[in-house]
């Protein structure tokens, strides 16, 4: 049975410090990193070699209840083309929180016939994602 395991209830997602109403899930950040191929006629074995190069951040995509206070504020976000200050703050005892800037590079609303309206917004992430407790 785990002892460090915790249950997604209770996280908040923040836009500057302020947290946003109605987020269903939170997926990413899917951080990556690419790598270059140096492979040459004498790498040993026949095989591929490849060294790190940069990292990227990633994306990070919040399924949402639709409320028109919170489409109106990130789609000034999409519409501003600046970076904003984004949080996503964990329901642990050590206040653990993922903290990062970058720019809403979609919005897409689902408006289905048997259930609530939502919205998914995805968010490009500039430079580092800091993690803090």
């Amino acid at each position: 049975m785990s002892t460090a395991a915790i249950a997604g209830v209770g996280a908040v997602f923040q836009r500057g410090g302020a947290a946003l109403a109605e987020v269903n899930s939170i997926q990413g950040p899917n951080k990556s990193r690419e790598t270059i191929d140096v492979t040459s006629l004498d790498s040993s074995g026949g095989y591929r070699e490849f060294i790190p190069s940069f990292r990227d951040p990633g994306e990070l995509t919040l399924n949402m209840n639709f409320t028109r206070a919170v489409y109106d504020l990130l789609n000034a976000d999409f519409e501003a083309s600046t970076t904003q200050n984004y949080d996503i703050v964990f329901p642990d005892t050590g206040n653990t929180s993922l903290d990062f800037d970058g720019y809403v590079t979609g919005i897409t609303i689902g408006i289905p016939t048997d259930d609530k309206v939502t919205m998914d917004v995805t968010i490009k992430i500039t430079g580092v994602v800091t993690l803090t407790s």
